[in-house]
């Protein structure tokens, strides 16, 4: 392997350069010295490293918070580097325990194969599909013998599992903990042995998992990965974890308008963490906005609406970002209706004498899930027909052809009766 004082100092330069990409919005780096050496020996071989990311495929819908670690995967292809991305086909029949109060629910194989195809179409939205190599880890997995298990697991000690924080948790709690659990981190681990990996990605609660590879590695005598772990996004609430199940999250799949909605709620105090972390801005652009920002040259408000077109052009392109751009104009700073509203059809069989409930109208046309969501709009003042506030959860409303229905800010239907 060649070192860095073997480098030219162009070749240091170029490793300097790659050290700066990596360690952008990076939490830790264990250990930075060996990364250094491996982009040492790469750049004086031409020789890419292996970047490994492992996905479990239970949860198959990408979020912004998700991005942030595809993110470093594509800055890595950028540098010239391979990325390894499994799916995690066979230990998702178990489930990562990491965070867990309790035992996961396994998944089928129908499960992990639908989630599994949902991911990549979604993936190569950042990802470059021609330096990206998919795995599924059951190829290798899969074959495993009960010895070869046993081998295995003979290589770690149940109170280095235990190590593991929710583990710790629940055994001292007396929450039951399955034996085949412990298999995860294992298996895990078992992937960059299988592959030869270099570097293993993940987020910081990921830690204990990607040290797993260190480890293994070592034991069967292999170069050990380095780890880097990438920080956890808050989610448009600025206080929790982005998450789905909490309703502050920005789907990369959503409609153009709604991230683009969406990303104008985003906390002020958390828009440059997002440009950082979740976009394709160069660190030099990334830098100026900083720059502008602390000096006031540059207005939050525009630094936003520059984030949330970033979004959609990301997931969306160039002209559904300029469209949800100036629908935004002119919907929100202009007070006016979009000219784009979807019409919702409602046939006279669920009219009475031309009538129908409020709530009734929300959950029908789609515009609210539930009855008690539709009655929790009403109370809060977010709905509006022709844009005319209602507040009365019990409310008859009397439709006409053309009447537009708006919840909130970025929700509308025009009625068409039937």
């Amino acid at each position: 392997m060649v070192k860095w004082d073997q480098l030219s100092e162009n070749q240091k330069a170029e490793v300097e350069r790659q050290l700066g990409v990596i360690r952008r919005g990076v939490v830790e780096i264990v250990p930075e010295e060996e990364l250094v050496e491996k982009l040492s020996n790469s750049v004086a071989t031409g020789t890419p490293l292996k970047i490994k990311l492992g996905l479990d495929p239970s949860a198959p819908d990408i979020h912004v918070g998700h991005t942030v670690v595809l993110h470093k995967l594509r800055q890595f292809q950028t540098l010239g580097h391979q990325v390894q991305l499994i799916i995690g086909d066979f230990t998702g029949r178990i489930g990562d325990p990491t965070g867990k109060s309790e035992t996961r629910k396994q998944l089928t194989e129908e499960d992990v194969k639908r989630n599994a195809e949902t991911y990549q179409k979604q993936i190569y939205k950042i990802l470059d599909p021609e330096k990206t190599k998919l795995y599924y880890n059951s190829e290798w997995l899969a074959p495993m013998t009960f010895a070869d298990v046993v081998t295995l697991s003979a290589k770690l000690t149940v109170a280095r599992m235990l190590e593991r924080d929710d583990f710790t948790k629940r055994y001292s709690s007396g929450q039951p903990i399955s034996i085949h659990e412990f298999f995860y981190p294992l298996m895990q681990g078992y992937d960059s042995v299988a592959l030869e990996t270099d570097v293993e990605l993940g987020g910081t609660d990921q830690k204990f998992n990607l040290l797993m590879g260190r480890t293994l590695q070592k034991e069967y005598g292999k170069s050990q990965q380095v780890a880097i772990m990438t920080p956890i996004i808050e989610g448009l609430d600025g206080v929790n974890k982005m998450s789905k199940s909490l309703g502050n999250y920005i789907g990369i799949d959503e409609e153009p308008g709604e991230i683009y909605g969406k990303s104008m709620s985003i906390p002020d105090e958390l828009m440059v963490k997002y440009y950082e972390l979740a976009t394709d801005m160069s660190n030099e652009e990334l830098a100026a906005l900083k720059a502008g920002l602390a000096d006031g040259t540059v207005h939050p408000r525009d630094a936003k609406m520059r984030l949330a077109a970033t979004f959609v052009r990301m997931y969306h392109g160039e002209e559904a970002a300029e469209a949800a751009q100036q629908n935004f104009i002119t919907v929100f700073q202009q007070r006016a209706l979009p000219t784009d509203i979807e019409e919702a059809v409602i046939p006279a069989s669920e009219l009475d004498n031309g009538q129908i409930k409020l709530v009734k109208l929300l959950t029908f046309t789609g515009l609210q899930t539930s009855v008690s969501e539709a009655k929790r709009s009403v109370q809060q003042g977010a709905v509006r027909i022709n844009e005319e506030k209602l507040s009365d959860v019990d409310a008859v409303i009397t439709l006409q052809d053309g009447d537009v229905v708006q919840v909130g800010k970025r929700k509308f239907i025009k009625v068409k009766l039937g």
